[in-house]
């Protein structure tokens, strides 16, 4: 699958380590994350020289591309939260996590959208596990889907 992972870049960095968890394990599981560069401590230095309607352009054709997007929602976004309301209004299934205990905007935690999935963790291989059960779940109704296909008799 390819997953658009979303994570706070200029609103803070302190899940760093959770991005970087979350990021490994989904490429170790042979998914395709365009934005895997996000999880990394030099993201500020790779997104400084890129041009905002380059960044814009880019990454809403990733999500465009994208089966499903992930974002970590801990540290608060205008980004992520644009993206995880652009990636619903096309239909893509999104799954947002946070760390247990931290407020987080309750137009998240509220939401009742088809498609979105919200869970809390309490540490890195919690959310880890956490985004992984998400992306089976959708890998197992993937695989249930009909075909179309009519058999004939």
């Amino acid at each position: 699958m390819k997953i658009y992972f979303s994570c706070s870049i200029t609103g803070g960095r302190s899940e760093e380590g959770v991005y970087q968890a979350i990021v490994n394990r989904l490429i170790e599981a042979g998914h395709e994350v365009p934005t895997a560069h996000l999880s990394s401590p030099e993201v500020m230095d790779l997104e400084d020289v890129v041009d905002p309607v380059e960044i814009f352009e880019r990454d809403m054709a990733w999500i465009m591309e994208c089966d499903a997007v992930v974002a970590e929602v801990t540290s608060p976004s205008h980004g992520v939260g644009y993206e995880i309301a652009y990636a619903l209004g096309i239909g893509k299934p999104v799954f947002c996590c946070y760390q247990s205990g931290r407020k987080v905007s309750k137009i998240i935690t509220g939401n009742t959208s088809p498609g979105l999935e919200v869970g809390s963790y309490q540490g890195q291989d919690e959310a880890v596990s956490l985004v992984m059960d998400f992306i089976d779940s959708l890998t197992r109704d993937l695989k249930n889907e009909p075909t179309g296909m009519i058999s004939v008799l």
